[in-house]
């Protein structure tokens, strides 16, 4: 016989409080990424002013949330297709931004594509074929971690490819995005803007910070020494790829918690979502057997509980 695993109210009201409040603590466990001050320290840069910043970044960010599932259910009920480009120099901010964008969303609609350096067979075809095949069906939001704006990026500033490639790229990407538009996807394309000195403090803070060491490649130092030529690549793919059926939209990001937080606001104005009215959940009262015992599991195959 097993024993009856009901709770009396108070204790199950207890239990579910400390269920919400440790989901909640995932983004507590991205500040200590951020190597951002907790709540309660304490010292001159980590006052009454900055507490009630990331309070006020905390009730903000969590709001957003909710309406970014919204839109979500949104998108599921009405079929949408929608995909984002996150693009900006290394150590931006992209990478927050899109953790905190689909942290609260269901990942079988929400999914995000950090897509590695193509491999050989990948560079001899059409060079958007490789990001085709990760393109959204009806209700699911598709989020590019880098896009095939690489080409006019990074491959052009290292030499990745040759003049002809370079040239064919923005006479193709603009006939290749009004195709996606039309065949009813929505297409969203951000840059994430910092400064000089802000990246070059990043890149310090992930070189002296071990448990950020592995964000930082050969192709990102060589991407610092180059500062100027990526400016210029930018400013020619933000002139050259600006079209109105996908136009480009700069997130000020030098403040990491400010860029997140304007990001997802303006990503939420780009779609007319209502909430989705759904069926109330009751929970159906699990079958209970006479004949039914519980095995107990060999100690050998228990994790040991060092915490």
């Amino acid at each position: 016989m097993n024993e009856s695993p009901e709770l009396d109210h108070d204790e199950l009201i207890l239990r579910i409080g400390r269920d919400l409040a440790d989901s909640y603590d995932e983004e507590l466990e991205m500040e200590f990424e951020d190597h951002h001050p907790l709540p309660d320290a304490q010292g001159p840069i980590h006052g009454e002013a900055e507490k009630e910043y990331r309070r006020q970044y905390f009730r903000q960010l969590l709001r957003l949330q909710a309406e970014l599932v919204k839109l979500q259910d949104w998108v599921v009920a009405t079929g949408q297709k929608i995909v984002i480009l996150f693009e900006g120099r290394d150590a931006a901010g992209k990478g927050g931004a899109i953790k905190r964008i689909t942290q609260r969303l269901n990942p079988r609609v929400c999914r995000v594509v950090a897509l590695p350096a193509p491999n050989e067979r990948e560079r001899t075809q059409w060079y958007f074929q490789r990001y085709v095949t990760h393109l959204p069906g009806a209700g699911e939001i598709v989020l590019f971690d880098r896009s095939w704006y690489n080409r006019a990026g990074v491959e052009k500033v290292m030499g990745f490819c040759t003049p002809e490639e370079y040239e064919e790229f923005f006479r193709s990407v603009p006939e290749f995005e009004r195709m996606l538009v039309r065949s009813g996807i929505h297409l969203l394309k951000y840059w994430f803007s910092i400064t000089d000195e802000e990246q070059h403090l990043r890149f310090l803070g992930r070189i002296h910070d071990p448990l950020k060491q592995w964000k930082l490649s050969p192709m990102d130092l060589e991407s610092r020494r180059r500062w100027e030529d990526y400016t210029k690549a930018k400013e020619v793919m933000l002139e050259r790829s600006h079209i109105p059926e996908a136009r480009w939209w700069v997130v000020q990001a030098v403040d990491k918690k400010r860029a997140r937080l304007n990001c997802m606001d303006h990503l939420l104005k780009q779609f007319p979502y209502e909430e989705v009215q759904k069926s109330s959940v009751t929970l159906p009262q699990r079958e209970r057997h006479e004949d039914y015992s519980r095995q107990a599991v060999p100690q050998d195959m228990v994790v040991p509980e060092v915490y």
